[in-house]
C-alpha cells in the first residue's frame, strides 16, 4: 500500500527550528512533485512549499521565503522541510503531499494538484 508517512513536528519557542519529514513507502519518491502544506485553525489549507522531480526546482510560500528549506533524499525516499526562524503564525497542522510527475502540471501549491497525503503534523510555535 502506497503512502506518506509523516515525522517530525511539535511544541518549539518563537525563534526556533524544527525539521519534518515525510517518507514514501510502496513508490520512488524520484518520480513525484511533492508539497508540504499547512492549515491554521478556522483557515483554508494552504502552500507552503514545493519541490520538483528531476531537476528539483524549488517554490516557497512568500511567508516562509528565507526561513523555511525543502530538499529531498531520493536516497532514502524522503522529503524534508527545515523551518527556521519559526513565528506564532507558523502554527498548524503540517501536511506532505505527492504527486507523480508524469500527472503534475505546474500547480504546485493547489491542493488538488496532489493525489495523495500524509496525516499531518502538529506545529506549535508559542513562548
Amino acid at each position: 500500500q502506497s503512502q506518506l508517512v509523516q515525522s517530525g513536528g511539535g511544541l518549539v519557542q518563537p525563534g526556533g527550528s524544527l525539521r519534518l519529514s515525510c517518507t514514501t513507502s510502496g513508490y520512488t519518491l524520484e518520480d513525484y512533485v511533492i508539497g508540504w502544506f499547512r492549515q491554521a485553525p478556522g483557515k483554508e489549507r494552504e502552500g507552503v512549499s514545493s519541490i520538483s522531480s528531476g531537476d528539483d526546482s524549488t517554490y516557497y510560500a512568500d511567508s516562509v521565503k528565507g526561513r523555511f528549506t525543502i530538499s529531498r533524499d531520493n536516497a532514502k525516499n524522503t522529503v524534508y522541510l527545515q523551518m527556521n526562524s519559526l513565528k506564532p503564525e507558523d502554527t498548524a497542522v503540517y501536511y506532505c503531499s505527492a504527486v507523480p510527475s508524469r500527472l503534475y502540471t505546474g500547480r504546485y501549491f493547489d491542493v488538488h494538484e496532489y493525489d495523495r497525503w500524509g496525516r499531518g503534523t502538529q506545529v506549535t510555535v508559542s513562548s
